[in-house]
């Protein structure tokens, strides 16, 4: 047993850095260790090897690395399937779409319209990770299992996890986790979101049995990215720098930036057109405003001169667009002669995101849209994608309540719901209580049917038993 696997073994805290070295002639991978008096967790961080997709590549090539239906057998996936049927499908929502997307249940003043956007939910991506998850614990069940991050975003999905005896990875409060309580011969998830080049090596090394749920929209940002590195380009991210996929895409990356938004890209490119021409665009200014958000030894001055943009697959795909043809824009004004060979961008919104994007903006735009008395979103509060749902009607200054499970709506008519700034609040009377009503209804791309359904049918129940009060007190 290698260093390494006794200290993990025993129980040991340590902080890890993965290194790779020379022997032979042939690149290898070797881990350096120092202990963390501090907190019961590691840091891992790798050390650049000669090529990072040929490093990826090397790992999952292992025969320890499951990433596919193929690597289990058909009786376990069966037995996923029928553990699934209760979590997965919703009959309500299936008969909305059949009847044009819409339902009304209940009658009188307790009626209460349901609007289905005509894309939502739970996309083949996300219910690829579920399902491969799951079929570990089928393939493994005399084995610990552990996953290093959520699934996905979405409590429910979470939770039947932890009910099927997989732990999740606790982290530390310097940013850490506890990889210690990993030891070799368990097996390891990787998340929908994926996992970083560090974590990655950091399990090979270990000898774990890894199963790779990493959504391959995901994986095609990736490998945008070893396109992008092989053109020696900075990678321009959007997307949110404590994401668990921007921060994976970005271990790929040679040189990076992450930006939140289009306010966030035009103080990029107006640096790149002015750098130091004021305070605000000072390179100290610069450094502040992105210190958690751009690769070690990042120098404005030198990395931005050949950039290539990628996303968080999640994020609002016109925003992604836009920021897009900004960088393009600035790089053929600063660089007019030359611009076509600093500049690179490619498609990496995921068909899910872009889809349920537009079905609720075709929902917004309709001319019918007064019709509703408010719409609902049902997915995680940490989710991505979801938010961007939200975001969309807000926009329009239409009403909308963001929920993460049927329990945020109140016996009491009183609704927990996230705001788009992050804020957790409750409505009261959110409910009308003398009236049918209407309600849009769409869900995120890592919300399972059978969830939305819960919370619709937690709708119906409390529309029925206040309107029913209202009547008794007439």
């Amino acid at each position: 047993m290698h260093l390494l696997s006794l200290l993990i073994v025993c129980g040991v805290a340590v902080s890890l850095q993965i290194s790779s070295y020379q022997k032979n002639g042939v690149r290898r991978v070797g881990v350096s260790l120092r202990m963390n008096e501090k907190e019961s967790g590691m840091k891992l961080e790798a050390r650049p090897v000669q090529s990072k997709k040929q490093e990826r590549r090397r790992i999952v090539g292992n025969k320890d690395f499951l990433r596919s239906e193929s690597d289990f057998s058909a009786e376990e996936k069966a037995r996923v399937e029928e553990k699934l049927l209760s979590h997965m499908k919703s009959s309500l929502l299936e008969n909305m779409k059949a009847n044009m997307y819409e339902t009304t249940k209940g009658e009188g003043n307790a009626a209460v319209t349901f609007r289905l956007a005509k894309e939502w939910g739970l996309c083949w991506g996300a219910e690829r990770s579920i399902e491969l998850a799951l079929a570990a614990v089928e393939k493994f069940p005399d084995r610990r299992k552990h996953i290093t991050n959520e699934l996905l975003h979405n409590p429910g999905v979470n939770q039947m996890l932890k009910d099927n005896d997989i732990s999740f990875i606790e982290k530390t409060n310097d940013g850490g986790k506890k990889f210690e309580t990993v030891q070799p011969g368990d097996v390891v998830i990787l998340p929908a979101f994926g996992a970083t080049l560090a974590e990655m090596q950091y399990f090979d090394e270990l000898g774990v049995t890894t199963v790779d749920t990493t959504c391959p929209w995901v994986s095609k940002v990736w490998n945008v990215v070893d396109r992008q590195v092989s053109k020696d380009m900075t990678t321009i991210i959007h997307g949110k720098y404590s994401h668990e996929e921007a921060i994976a895409t970005a271990s790929f990356c040679k040189d990076y930036l992450i930006v939140k938004d289009i306010h966030e890209a035009e103080y990029v490119c107006n640096y790149i057109l002015n750098p130091g021409s004021t305070e605000e665009l000072s390179k100290d200014n610069f450094m502040k405003k992105f210190a958690q958000a751009m690769s070690p030894g990042f120098d404005p001055d030198i990395h931005l001169k050949k950039i290539g943009i990628a996303n968080q697959t999640t994020m609002y795909k016109r925003e992604t667009a836009a920021i897009g043809k900004l960088f393009e824009a600035t790089m053929i004004k600063k660089y007019p002669e030359d611009a076509s060979d600093r500049f690179a961008a490619f498609d990496t919104i995921c068909d899910a995101t872009q889809e349920r994007q537009d079905a609720i903006t075709d929902m917004v735009e309709d001319p019918d849209v007064s019709q509703l008395d408010f719409i609902l979103v049902v997915g995680g509060f940490d989710s991505s994608n979801t938010a961007h749902l939200v975001e969309i009607p807000h926009n329009k200054g239409l009403t909308v309540y963001h929920i993460n499970e049927a329990d945020c709506i109140s016996e009491t008519n009183t609704l927990t719901h996230r705001l788009l700034d992050g804020s957790i609040v409750t409505t009261e009377n959110w409910l009308p209580t003398d009236r049918p009503i209407t309600i849009g209804v769409t869900s995120g791309a890592s919300t399972p049917d059978a969830y939305v359904e819960e919370a619709l049918e937690r709708v119906v129940l409390l529309k029925a038993a206040i309107s029913e009060d209202n009547k008794i007190a007439a």
